[in-house]
């Protein structure tokens, strides 16, 4: 495996990451884009071998971890090795084009991240834990299930990006495009004032990253 760079072609089928990443290693970069991480083996079982467990896509991750690059792959949950509270220095995270369904409550222990990419996934809402991230200040999540049928949000039909997220983080940069919810509901959620009050104040600044992607509604019509 090469790691600190995209995978090499005679990489991009793996099922999984192979153990020999220690933790103790000083790996800053991990790229894994585009392969069948997370995907069953479908292999005809030997005899004798019909119980034999899947491995895990990804082994136990090293503390020096800054970037993390697992799009176009296989996840329909967040593997536990990445919810992890010793990843300290995770800055980016990149997930997009996977079948993600929901978002562990664990991701809030990702303490450093500031960028976060989750296009193209299935997910219909964010945990509250979101706002833990206090440092997060670019969150895309085009093309998810995210939707609203009223915004008179209650328990029983909660807000789907939680006022946390608004108001507890640094988030400036947002995509919401592709999601079937419009700028005028969006207008209505919980702590949304608060999100555009920071915009307003670096419309003129860059960002972690580049500059912002749109100022006024998030991708949305």
């Amino acid at each position: 495996w090469i790691f600190s760079s995209p995978l090499a072609p005679e990489f991009t089928s793996a099922y999984f990451i192979n153990k020999n990443i220690h933790p103790r290693n000083k790996l800053q970069n991990l790229s894994a884009g585009g392969n069948r991480l997370g995907q069953a083996q479908n292999k005809s079982p030997k005899a004798g071998n019909k119980n034999t467990p899947q491995p895990d896509p990804l082994p136990l991750l090293p503390r020096s971890l800054k970037h993390v690059k697992l799009d176009s792959n296989w996840f329909t949950s967040v593997p536990p090795q990445i919810c992890n509270p010793n990843l300290t220095r995770l800055e980016k995270l990149d997930m997009s084009f996977n079948s993600l369904a929901a978002l562990p409550a664990s991701i809030g222990q990702l303490v450093a991240l500031v960028e976060v990419n989750l296009d193209s996934n299935q997910l219909p809402s964010l945990p509250d834990e979101i706002g833990k991230l206090k440092k997060l200040k670019s969150l895309s999540l085009r093309n998810n299930e995210i939707k609203v049928s009223s915004t008179n949000f209650s328990s029983k039909n909660p807000q789907p990006l939680p006022h946390s997220l608004f108001t507890d983080t640094a988030v400036v940069d947002l995509n919401l495009e592709g999601n079937n919810l419009t700028n005028t509901q969006l207008n209505l959620f919980e702590g949304f004032p608060k999100f555009l009050e920071r915009r307003e104040q670096i419309k003129t600044k860059g960002i972690y990253g580049g500059a912002l992607t749109n100022l006024s509604v998030c991708g949305l019509d």
